[in-house]
């Protein structure tokens, strides 16, 4: 692939060169799964690619989507991750966090109240319908 790209340069008359965008990158990270595991992987994900880009002096949006089982990765009263959530709150104001309107209804409908989420968190109505709403003005959906 390299070799082709490298072809298409000198028959172009040039050198290859990467495009950087205009903007900030944008990421947002989907997290359904209740597994502790996968929370922690979204968040090396996200605390990975801030660095990186801040490093470079460019910069990076990130957003972190939770619905279905992943949104207990956002909820106060539950999340296995909630000492580096509310950390990455405090260092890294480049990400935020998204809960799922029609994941925390449901929630409050089979514990009879609506379960607390951590400080910063913005509930939009439908996680998925954020996630396609998202790439479809050009942001990089990750599932780690």
């Amino acid at each position: 692939m390299l070799l082709a790209v490298a072809s298409v340069a000198v028959a172009c008359g040039g050198a290859a060169s990467i495009a950087v965008a205009a903007g900030p990158h944008r990421l947002a990270l989907q997290i359904s799964d209740d597994d502790p595991a996968k929370m922690r992987a979204v968040l090396d994900v996200a605390a990975n690619v801030s660095r990186h880009y801040s490093g470079e002096g460019g910069e990076v949006e990130i957003v972190i989507v939770a619905f279905n089982g992943g949104l207990d990765m956002l909820l106060a009263d539950r999340s296995p991750v909630r000492e580096r959530v509310m950390g990455f709150a405090r260092s890294m104001p480049n990400v935020s966090f998204i809960a799922c309107g029609n994941t925390l209804e449901t929630l409050a409908s089979k514990e009879g109240r609506l379960p607390p989420l951590l400080e910063g968190v913005t509930v939009v109505k439908t996680g998925v319908a954020t996630l396609l709403d998202l790439a479809e003005k050009n942001w990089t959906i990750v599932r780690p």
